[in-house]
């Protein structure tokens, strides 16, 4: 038989089976069917283990640094108060928090529309926490070979030690995870005393029992599971993407027909493409796909495939990027255009937002007031003949220091302050005043007139007044 007729066989029999389903591949939904991730060094593996750690170790800080007497970041529910460094946040600037969720929410549409889902294969603390499992699963059981086949061994002193090593790492990890989750919310010094010691609150050891269970189970046994049946993050992503957006693709017309080969043989002459057929990409691929099916919406964009082709194609002396970095125009040898209309508009959107967050965050008002008039009576005539009205002042000191407040009212000629009109609140303190103004009714030029109740204090060297306005009523 010629080299030429076996290429044509060779072919065939390639084609059979791209177009065939690989049995043992079919039901990789199935949580059931264990994915065992193998090991792969290059240049994207090695970017998302950095980011990774990083991540991680920014997480675990994070909650330590110190700010004043406070911990820097502190979500302070009983008092409901969220701090941020040097921003404070009351339930009454939620709206700050409303537009940070938007402007995440832009900056990953912006993201995705750009380079694919990055998110997913970079940060998300899914992928971040689950490839920190395998590390570890890695450490203990061996490469992937040994792991597959330590599974199948019968129960054995080697077995039984290396699973125990392993789990017992994946639990300290999920219980620093949830620990330092918890220190968000509890001051961190309290949090770590209080557990070990026993002395912590019953709703602390409920959230840390119950965020130790979660990553231990999401990240050491759901792992895909959350990626391909439980995040909609996979499902809505369609909608973001176009012809130019950023994959993890696989150059079809250059790779096929796929084959095995010696390195020696030359491809073209056994009719064949770059591709080996080594399903290495297979093996690294944290979710179980082929990416030589194409786009997949559980392709995460992680580059693991990208790295272990990366590495054949070396070793076979062939050209890099059979798999890489892509667009669909690309692969099909379109231009690409990288401004288009959708991505350009969640740009300006996510640039607009960002500069009203920052202003609006720089402009947080210091002091937070509320008027409320006295629903009972719209107005009384005093005993000196004067119209007096009655009104409700809620006051809050928003900065973390006490400071002095002077009161007064505004919009009404010759008006009488009818209470205290000098008071002091410490740092958080929220104050209920009740107050009246009188006014002789001849100053009265008309049944209800506008006025304002202002509040005045020095903060940090700068005079801050506050103003609410309200309705003053006369005589009907």
């Amino acid at each position: 038989m010629t080299i030429e007729s076996k290429s044509k066989d060779f072919s065939k029999q390639n084609r059979i089976k791209i177009h065939q389903p690989d049995v043992s591949k079919a039901d990789r939904f199935n949580p059931r069917n264990r994915i065992y991730v193998r090991a792969v060094d290059g240049l994207w593996s090695s970017l998302r283990r950095r980011m990774g750690w990083v991540a991680m170790l920014f997480f675990l800080i994070l909650p330590w640094i110190p700010w004043g007497d406070r911990q820097a970041v502190w979500f302070n529910l009983a008092e409901q108060k969220f701090h941020v460094f040097g921003l404070t946040i009351w339930p009454q600037d939620l709206t700050l928090l409303a537009a940070l969720f938007m402007i995440a929410a832009f900056g990953l549409f912006f993201v995705t529309t750009y380079l694919g889902r990055v998110w997913c294969g970079y940060t998300c603390p899914q992928t971040v926490w689950t490839f920190i499992f395998i590390w570890f699963e890695e450490k203990l059981e061996g490469a992937r070979n040994k792991r597959i086949k330590l599974d199948q061994m019968p129960w054995s002193f080697n077995k039984v030690w290396r699973k125990t090593a392993k789990h017992g790492a994946w639990i300290l990890v999920s219980l620093l995870t949830a620990m330092t989750f918890v220190s968000y919310f509890v001051p961190t010094r309290e949090v770590y005393i209080d557990v070990f010691t026993l002395n912590a609150d019953g709703s602390i050891y409920f959230w840390v029992i119950f965020f130790t269970i979660a990553t231990y189970g999401n990240a050491g046994w759901m792992r895909e599971i959350m990626c391909i049946h439980m995040c909609p993050y996979a499902r809505f992503q369609a909608a973001m993407f176009d012809k130019n957006t950023y994959i993890v693709g696989y150059d079809t017309k250059r790779g096929e027909t796929r084959g095995p080969r010696s390195r020696k043989a030359d491809p073209k002459a056994l009719g064949l493409g770059d591709c080996i057929d080594c399903d290495l990409c297979v093996q690294v691929c944290p979710t179980g796909i082929d990416i030589r099916n194409g786009l997949q919406y559980e392709c995460i964009n992680c580059g693991a495939c990208i790295d272990a082709c990366d590495t054949t194609m070396e070793r076979m002396g062939y050209d890099k990027g059979l798999i890489n970095y892509t667009t669909e125009n690309k692969l099909e040898g379109i231009n690409e255009k990288v401004l288009r209309p959708k991505l350009v508009g969640y740009g300006v959107v996510l640039t607009v937002m960002v500069l009203v967050f920052i202003y609006a965050s720089a402009t947080i008002a210091p002091v937070r007031m509320d008027v409320i008039r006295d629903r009972n009576a719209l107005y009384r005539e005093n005993n000196r003949g004067e119209i007096e009205n009655t009104f409700t002042i809620k006051i809050l000191n928003k900065t973390e220091a006490k400071h002095q407040y002077k009161l007064s009212v505004d919009g009404l000629n010759n008006a009488k302050w009818i209470g205290p009109d000098s008071i002091s609140l410490e740092g958080g303190e929220v104050l209920t005043l009740p107050i009246s103004v009188a006014v002789d009714p001849v100053e009265l030029k008309r049944t209800i007139t506008n006025i304002n109740i202002v509040v005045e204090a020095t903060i940090d060297g700068k005079q801050v007044i506050t103003t609410q306005e309200t309705r003053f009523f006369g005589e009907m």
